[in-house]
């Protein structure tokens, strides 16, 4: 029964792209402010565009994009495949544009939207504004039936009651429908039923089953997952339709790749089914841009940071893996569906700076966005931001043109950062500085989060810093966090966008089964997990992934008896023999997160998960042409008057630009280096060294 079928469509047969060779691979990118896309030849060859996002419809962006990749000479007619990250369901989850849902829930449990999860956000504050609920109350109707929390039938589900139900739901109109049963994670059979009823009255309308997308535990969660995707689903398959439209009208038609919040992908004709999981599709992809930058030099102990035009994202990645999370949280909602592990802040270079009524200085989180924009980008914004601060100290400047041929206006940000400087009583360079030291608190408070707030020496790690605002921010960082390097990848402010190229197509499932660990019971769990690595591989093999790409990793969420919280366990392997060894990891996972252990103690065994991945055609990469020890003197385009930070005053330094530096270069700092997409500041003391890949490797020390 496929009661969560796409209504978006994008093509038919073999979604996954055929290897690259003589033709093209495009990924793009969706951000707040810039849509990032590269074109990657088999050869090895390397296209970039960057242009402004259309917030009213994402889509006119993509195809701006992609437009100017042509015109930069990319051959349409031989690209393979878009891969794509799209900020539309993580928009439309935040400011509660969805679709109206009608919910169906078992009777006497309408109201679990409601009561949420028995919390207070505030636990003293009597006057605190309820949450923003994803289905009104009216459009929540129950279904006189009943399952035990085994899945045993308590009350039936009748014929007369199914059809009673869909009547009333016909009277409510709704733009998608939602169904969470009790229980049901056990025994979808109730919600099975009221699903191809459904199908059959509504043949139009998405329909979304939790039992389909949530097998898992913890009423709320499960009811909030399933009632976003329902709301979702319009809107992405809307989207989608018409992304797909406008790269058709470009003469693209293969392949359309979304990337997902746990750092896979899935082809766009099963996007929408499950809407929910897009919602950090974005910024999932830097982390697996970070991820192969680091395979490719030996590197497993990383930082992503990507900083762009409205925040910034933070991920620490341990021994190449990134952290996963089963349960995500979206404008306070949980949301059961694996995730990268993000810390994000409200901190990018369009952050407006404003001075509040107590007289402090504050840095975002509004931001001026793509539209207006920062004021020196004379788009019409006249708030002071990020921007405008670095603007007006000169760390940015205008000696490389800036993406979309930006040109900015140096006075415009002067005349945005000097209302701040009134109000603070300071001189305008001083607010600047003031401005860029706040934000600075901000991503280092993230950085600190996911670090020494989990027992980890950030000195151990290499930042890999990228967005357009990130490596601006290189140096800072690398000197107020003591990090061992700092990595700034070429093209950092699409890097985003290629990292999307990186990620393999991934299937989630999972199974709650609320068990305690027998040693007797290894061969009933070990059933589970070949049922569903056969389901994930039938599925990874129709989308043409061949069987030697496939990989299948499982895992199991354990906790003692008794205890609410659980640790997810890595499987060593998906056989009897693996489990058995399954409570032995626990322990040992529970002594290196809390420090203490209970090995007398009985398991439970909460959640089965299994994640199948499916490696995808990938294209060569060329090296950067070699230099020396100093760059060639064409690299240097000018200089001009900087305050950089602690400095009282401005000193003089060098402007180099990117595109001429090659691999085995060397810069001593103080020295900016421009590109079309983003600027990077090294301090006084620090020195950057060019890799064969052309990226930029800075550290403290070494200099003449």
């Amino acid at each position: 029964m496929a009661a969560t079928r796409s209504k978006a469509r994008t093509g038919r047969g073999k979604p996954v792209p055929r290897p690259v060779r003589d033709g093209w691979i495009i990924a793009i990118d969706v951000g707040g402010t810039f849509t990032d896309a590269v074109a990657l030849s088999g050869r090895g060859e390397v296209r970039v565009a960057k242009v402004p996002s259309t917030p009213s419809d994402p889509a006119v962006g993509l195809t701006d994009a992609v437009r100017e990749l042509s015109d930069l000479g990319t051959p349409l007619s031989l690209v393979r495949s878009v891969f794509h990250g799209t900020t539309v369901a993580t928009n439309a989850a935040i400011t509660g544009q969805l679709a109206r849902v009608v919910l169906l829930a078992t009777e006497g449990y309408r109201d679990v939207l409601s009561f949420r999860q028995g919390a207070r956000p505030e636990l003293y504050d009597l006057e605190q504004r309820r949450p923003r609920e994803l289905v009104r109350r009216r459009d929540r109707l129950e279904v006189h039936e009943r399952l035990a929390w085994d899945g045993e039938v308590v009350t039936p589900l009748t014929d007369a009651e199914v059809e009673r139900i869909v009547e009333e739901v016909a009277r409510h109109e709704p733009e998608a429908i939602a169904v969470s049963l009790l229980f049901s994670y056990m025994n979808d059979a109730h919600e099975r039923r009221l699903g191809e009823a459904l199908e059959r009255r509504f043949p139009d309308l998405p329909i979304t089953l939790s039992s389909a997308i949530a097998r898992e535990f913890r009423e709320y969660p499960r009811t909030a997952t399933t009632a976003l995707n329902a709301g979702l689903r319009p809107i992405v398959g809307s989207y989608l339709l018409r992304a797909r439209d406008s790269l058709r009208e470009l003469g693209v038609r293969q392949p359309f790749l979304i990337m997902q919040s746990n750092g896979g992908s899935v082809p766009a004709e099963r996007a929408d089914q499950e809407a929910h999981r897009l919602l950090l599709s974005g910024p999932t992809a830097g982390v697996a841009a970070s991820i192969d930058l680091g395979a490719r030099h030996g590197i497993d102990r990383l930082i992503a940071l990507d900083m762009g035009g409205t925040s910034v994202d933070v991920c620490l990645i341990a021994d190449g893996v990134p952290p996963v999370t089963s349960m995500e949280e979206v404008d306070t909602h949980p949301i059961l569906a694996p995730s990268v592990d993000l810390v994000t802040v409200g901190a990018g270079g369009g952050s407006i700076a404003s001075v509040d009524a107590a007289g402090r200085l504050r840095v975002g989180p509004d931001s001026a966005g793509a539209d207006p924009g920062p004021a020196s980008y004379a788009r019409g914004g006249k708030e002071a931001t990020l921007t405008d601060a670095h603007v007006v100290v000169g760390t940015l400047g205008g000696e490389t043109p800036l993406a979309g041929r930006l040109a900015l206006d140096v006075e415009a940000g002067r005349e945005a950062i000097g209302r701040v400087a009134e109000d603070l009583g300071l001189e305008v360079d001083e607010a600047g500085e003031g401005i860029i030291a706040v934000a600075m608190a901000h991503v280092v408070r993230a950085l600190r989060r996911v670090s020494v707030e989990r027992g980890v020496d950030p000195s151990d790690y290499a930042l890999v810093a990228f967005g357009g605002a990130g490596p601006l921010h290189a140096g800072r960082l690398l000197r107020e966090m003591r990090l061992g390097s700092v990595v700034v990848p070429r093209h950092p402010g699409l890097f985003s966008a290629a990292g999307l190229v990186a990620a393999d197509l991934r299937i989630d499932e999972s199974q709650t089964v609320l068990r305690t660990v027998e040693p007797g019971e290894t061969d009933e769990l070990a059933a589970w997990y070949r049922a569903a690595a056969k389901r994930v591989t039938v599925q990874l093999r129709e989308d043409g992934i061949p069987k030697t790409k496939i990989r299948l990793v499982g895992s199991a969420d354990c906790r003692y008896l008794g205890q609410g919280f659980e640790l997810q366990v890595p499987l060593r392997g998906l056989t009897p023999a693996a489990l058995r060894r399954l409570v032995g990891d626990f322990h040992e996972l529970h002594e290196r997160t809390y420090g203490h252990v209970a090995r007398d103690e009985a398991v439970e065994l909460v959640t089965l998960r299994l994640s199948g991945f499916g490696g995808l055609p990938r294209p060569e990469r060329l090296p950067v042409a070699s230099g020396g020890r100093d760059p060639v003197r064409g690299a240097v385009v000018g200089a001009r008057q900087v305050r950089l930070p602690g400095g009282r005053r401005r000193g003089k330094v060098p402007i180099l630009a990117r595109e001429e530096l090659r691999a085995r270069n060397r810069i001593v700092g103080p020295a900016i280096v421009e590109e079309m997409d983003s600027t990077t500041v090294l301090l006084p003391g620090q020195t950057a060294t060019v890799d064969r890949d052309g990226n930029l490797w800075i550290r403290e020390g070494g200099g003449r």
